[in-house]
C-alpha cells in the first residue's frame, strides 16, 4: 500500500516532552501532544485517511526526476529533508526546541522551515489534524492570511506562516502553495496549547533562524558530556540522542518507543502501545546513558523510580508494576481503536497496555541495577526504598511469572526472571556492605545463593547443554545472553559457551536473533514476528565477551546496515530486512550502545595482547570463524 511509507522511512524530532515522526517525503504522520502518551493529533501511520498529517514538500508531478534524501544536522535532533530536482534543490528542516524547564507544559512547538538553495521550486503545505486518534471533530478559524487556529477537544493547534505565504482553508483544514527561489526561505510554525491557551506571538523568519541555531547549540553542548571515544562514534551519538529524545524530562522517565500500534508482523495482531515507561527498559536505558557519562539523566530516573516505590498503588499490591505512564500513573487501561485500519491493515490498533498488571519479577533486578550503580547508592530515601523492595523480594522471588517478553500464554518459572532476582540481591548486598547501609545482608545472601543454585539446577538443560527459557522446557531464550554481562557466569565458562553455540544454531539467522521460538513455546498470540534488534546486539556483546571477536565485529557491522537512513532502529527486522514494530525503539538503541562499548573494549585489549588471536579476517565466501562448542578460554 503506497499510502503507508515504510516504518524505517522516518526521522524523529522532539522537545523532551513529546516527539513527532517525519517521513522521508516531508510528512509529519505521528505526533501526540502535550505528552508522549497523549492522544494523537497526527496519526496517518495508523490510518492514512482518518489519522491526520502535516505535509510540507516540494510539489512536482510524478516522473519529474525528483530525488528526496533525509539527514540530521550532525550530532543534533534537527532533521533536514532535501528535495533535488532538475529545477533546483530545496530543503525542509524540522525543529523542536528542547524544553529546558523541568515543569510539564501544554505548549509545544514544531517548526517547519522550507528553503531553496539552488534554482526555483514549488512547495505545497497541508495541515490536516485529526484529534484524539482521529475520533474527534475540529473547527478552523483563519484570523488572517498567516494565522489559523484549529480547535479540537482540549487542544488548540495554532498555525502561523512567515514571509508572505498565505494560508487557505480547505474545509476545516489548512493548505498553502508557494514557490521559492535560491536563497529564499519561509517557515510554518505549529504550536499546540490547551483549549483557549494564549495565542503565540507571530514568528519572524529571523527569529526562527536564531531558534534553530540555539537548538543546535543545546544538542552539541549536551553531547559534549559523552565519554565514549570508540570506533562507532556517530552511531553511539545518534543512539544517545535518541534515548534522550525518548525521555520525559519533567520526571526523568524514559519511554519504550515514540509510537503505538506499529506491527511486529504486517497484518498481524502484535500491535502494542509502547509510549510508556517500562521499569526494565528505562533502567537499562539509563544504565547505557550513565555508561556514556550522562549522570544527570541517571539521577532523574532514580528519583522517579524511588517515587514509584514509595507511592505504591499497583494493581497487584507488589512494590512495582512493570510499566507506568510518564508521570508515574499506574493506570494504563488498554482499548482497541476499531475505527483505525492500522498500519497497512494491521489490526487491532491498541491504546494503553493490558500487560501493565502482569507479574515480571526480573524488573526488580533491573531496578536495583539502576538505583545502585557502582559505588553510588544514591540518597538515603532511595536506599530505604530499595532495601524495603529487596526485603519483599526475599519472600516473593520464587513465583512463576509472565517473563520479560510479556507472553500472554500463562505464567512459567522463567530463567531470566530468576537471573535478574539474583542480580537484585547481589547488587544490593554489595551496596549495603561497601556503603555501610542498614540491611538484612545475611538473609539477602542466603536467598541470593538459593536463587543461584535453583538456576544452575533447574534452568540448565543437560541434554541441550544450555540454559533454557524456563524450567519446564528445552526452548532457548535470547534474554539469557545477558548472563555473562550481569556476572552470573564467566563469558568463557564451558557451560556458557555451549549455551551460546546452541543459540547460534537455533535463534540466529545471519547475525539476526529471534527472542525465542514461539512455535515451540506458545506465547498466546497468533502469527509470527521478526528478529529482535535488542537480542541481536546482545548477541554481539556476548560474542565479544566470549573472545569471538571476528564473529562479533562482523555481526555488529551487519546489524548497523539495518539502521535506517538517519541511524534509527525500530524493534524488529522482518524477513526482507524491513524494520518492524514501534519506532524508534529505546531497547534497540541502548543495546547498540552496550554492544559498541563491549566490542570496543575487547578489540582494544586484543590488539595490545601478545599473541592475540584476533588476527583472523572474515574468510572468503563470507564464512565467519566460530569457536567449537566448549572451546576458548574458561573462566574461574
Amino acid at each position: 500500500m503506497d499510502r503507508y511509507p515504510p516504518i524505517a522511512e522516518h526521522g524523529m524530532v522532539g522537545d523532551l516532552q513529546t516527539a513527532a515522526l517525519v517521513s522521508s517525503g516531508g510528512t509529519v504522520d505521528w505526533w501526540c501532544t502535550p505528552r508522549f502518551d497523549s492522544p494523537s493529533v497526527f496519526a496517518s501511520l495508523l490510518d492514512s485517511e482518518r489519522g491526520g498529517h502535516c505535509r510540507l514538500a516540494v510539489d512536482l508531478p510524478e516522473g519529474n526526476g525528483l530525488t528526496v534524501r533525509q539527514l540530521y544536522l550532525p550530532d543534533t535532533a534537527i532533521l533536514v529533508t532535501r528535495f533535488m530536482a532538475p529545477g533546483g534543490v530545496g530543503e525542509v528542516a524540522d525543529v523542536m526546541m528542547p524544553i529546558e524547564s523541568m515543569a510539564p507544559t501544554d505548549r509545544h512547538r514544531l517548526v517547519r522551515i522550507a528553503r531553496v538553495v539552488r534554482g526555483s521550486l514549488p512547495f505545497s503545505f497541508a495541515c490536516r489534524p485529526r484529534f484524539d486518534y482521529g475520533r474527534a471533530p475540529h473547527t478552523l478559524t483563519l484570523d488572517d492570511d498567516h494565522t489559523a487556529v484549529i480547535r479540537g477537544p482540549g487542544t488548540d493547534l495554532h498555525l502561523q506562516s512567515t514571509t508572505g505565504v498565505a494560508l487557505r482553508a480547505d474545509g476545516d483544514d489548512v493548505t498553502a502553495h508557494f514557490t521559492l527561489a535560491a536563497g529564499e526561505a519561509t517557515a510554518m510554525v505549529l504550536t499546540s496549547t490547551v483549549s483557549g491557551g494564549t495565542v503565540p506571538p507571530r514568528p519572524s523568519l529571523g527569529g526562527i533562524v536564531e531558534e534553530v541555531e540555539a537548538c543546535r547549540a543545546i544538542w552539541l553542548k549536551w553531547l559534549r558530556a559523552c565519554t565514549y571515544r570508540g570506533r562507532w562514534q556517530d552511531m553511539v551519538n545518534r543512539s544517545a540522542i535518541t534515548l534522550k529524545l525518548l525521555t520525559y524530562a519533567p520526571t526523568g522517565a524514559p519511554i519504550a518507543a515514540a509510537t503505538m500500534g506499529l506491527p511486529e508482523q504486517v497484518g498481524g495482531e502484535r500491535n502494542w502501545d509502547y509510549r510508556y515507561t517500562w521499569v526494565r527498559d528505562a533502567s537499562l536505558s539509563v544504565r547505557s546513558l550513565i555508561d556514556l557519562g550522562f549522570e544527570e539523566e541517571a539521577h532523574a530516573y532514580r528519583r522517579w523510580l524511588r517515587d514509584r516505590i514509595e507511592a505504591g498503588g499497583t494493581a497487584s499490591g507488589d512494590p512495582l508494576q512493570i510499566m507506568y505512564r510518564v508521570d508515574g500513573d499506574p493506570r494504563l487501561t488498554e482499548e482497541t481503536l476499531d475505527h483505525l485500519e492500522g498500519y497497512m491493515g494491521s489490526r487491532p490498533v491498541r491504546a494503553g497496555n493490558a500487560a501493565a498488571d502482569q507479574l515480571q519479577l526480573d524488573i526488580y533486578g533491573e531496578a536495583c541495577g539502576a538505583l545502585v550503580i557502582g559505588r553510588d547508592i544514591g540518597a538515603i530515601r532511595g536506599w530505604r526504598a530499595i532495601s524495603r523492595v529487596v526485603d519483599w523480594l526475599a519472600d516473593h522471588w520464587d513465583r512463576p511469572d509472565e517473563g520479560i517478553w510479556e507472553t500472554r500464554g500463562g505464567r512459567q518459572d522463567f530463567t531470566y526472571s530468576r537471573l535478574m532476582t539474583w542480580v537484585a540481591f547481589d547488587r544490593c548486598i554489595h551496596a549495603a556492605v561497601t556503603g555501610s547501609r542498614p540491611a538484612d545482608v545475611r538473609r539477602w545472601t542466603e536467598v541470593r545463593d538459593q536463587v543461584f543454585e535453583q538456576i544452575v539446577e533447574r534452568g540448565w538443560h543437560e541434554k541441550r547443554q544450555a540454559f533454557v527459557q524456563h524450567y519446564d522446557t528445552d526452548v532457548l531464550d535470547a534474554s539469557l545472553l545477558l548472563m555473562p554481562r550481569v556476572g552470573f557466569i564467566s563469558p568463557r565458562d564451558p557451560a556458557w559457551l555451549t549455551t551460546l553455540d546452541a543459540m547460534g544454531e537455533e535463534l540466529v539467522s545471519d547475525s539476526l536473533v529471534y527472542r525465542y521460538n514461539p512455535a515451540a513455546s506458545p506465547d498466546g498470540l497468533r502469527g509470527s514476528e521478526g528478529t529482535f534488534n535488542l537480542c541481536s546486539f546482545f548477541y554481539v556483546e556476548a560474542l565479544a565477551r566470549a573472545g569471538r571477536l571476528s564473529q562479533a565485529r562482523y555481526a555488529f557491522d551487519k546489524m548497523l546496515t539495518y539502521a535506517n537512513h538517519v541511524g534509527l532502529f525500530a524493534e524488529e527486522i522482518g524477513p526482507s530486512g524491513e524494520q518492524l514494530g514501534n519506532f524508534p525503539q529505546a531497547f534497540t538503541h541502548l543495546a547498540l550502545v552496550t554492544a559498541a562499548m563491549a566490542l570496543d573494549e575487547q578489540l582494544s585489549q586484543a590488539e595490545t595482547r601478545p599473541g592475540s588471536r584476533y588476527d583472523l579476517p572474515v574468510a572468503q565466501g563470507f564464512a565467519v570463524p566460530v569457536a567449537p562448542a566448549g572451546g576458548g578460554d574458561t573462566g574461574g
